[in-house]
């Protein structure tokens, strides 16, 4: 992750002239465009609760809705599309928006190889995050699922990241350093939701199979 500073100053002055829908508004097109780094955006808001511009819940509610937004949008753009053509228009004009095939190729894969779950993995890792919206919608997942698979993900990332800018306060561009960790921190929080999803599921066809 890299800090430029004209990047802070305009996310600063869009969450400054309009608040939480700007914070909402900067992840959503974080979510299209993955150059824009969610990190910043996040660690930034976090400083603000901080301050107590914003409170944390809000922030982190319209975070998440600004991820679901982003994500949708690429979702429906490959299901009205399809994969391959897709695939053809990332190649053409997908450098110039800091996509890269492999990225695209990965996405793919690890569609393919995980399902459905990968939409809410795929939401703790960068790029893949937004471009597993993709594949999902060509192969019409279903909406309902796709959206809340990606709420689950998105929630445990922004919460870290938003925790973690509060921490910081003023020194929250510090955590630069410490990037690699802190998302080891988000997927780690992700396979303790997803194993508290299967024990609860198990718990109740058991309880189901006992009555």
């Amino acid at each position: 992750m890299i800090l430029a500073s004209g990047l802070v100053e305009r996310a600063t002055d869009v969450i400054d002239s309009i608040g939480l829908i700007g914070v909402s508004l900067l992840i959503a097109l974080e979510s299209i465009f993955p150059p824009i780094p969610s990190e910043v955006i996040l660690l930034l808001s976090g400083f603000e609760v901080s301050k107590g511009s914003f409170s944390l819940v809000g922030v982190i509610v319209a975070s998440t809705v600004g991820s679901v937004v982003g994500a949708l949008a690429l979702y429906f753009a490959g299901r009205l599309l399809g994969e391959d053509r897709m695939e053809r228009l990332l190649a053409t004009f997908g450098k110039p928006l800091g996509f890269k095939r492999s990225d695209v190729d990965k996405a793919d894969a690890w569609f393919d190889r995980y399902g459905e779950w990968v939409v809410f993995f795929g939401r703790l890792v960068p790029i893949v995050r937004s471009l597993v919206s993709i594949p999902a919608g060509a192969n019409r997942m279903n909406v309902a699922r796709f959206t809340m698979f990606t709420a689950m993900g998105s929630l445990i990332w922004n919460t870290v990241w938003v925790l973690i800018g509060r921490a910081l306060g003023p020194q929250w561009e510090k955590a630069e350093k410490y990037s690699k960790y802190f998302e080891y921190v988000a997927v780690a929080g992700g396979l303790a939701v997803l194993i508290w999803l299967v024990v609860k599921k198990r718990r109740s066809v058991a309880a189901g199979t006992t009555d």
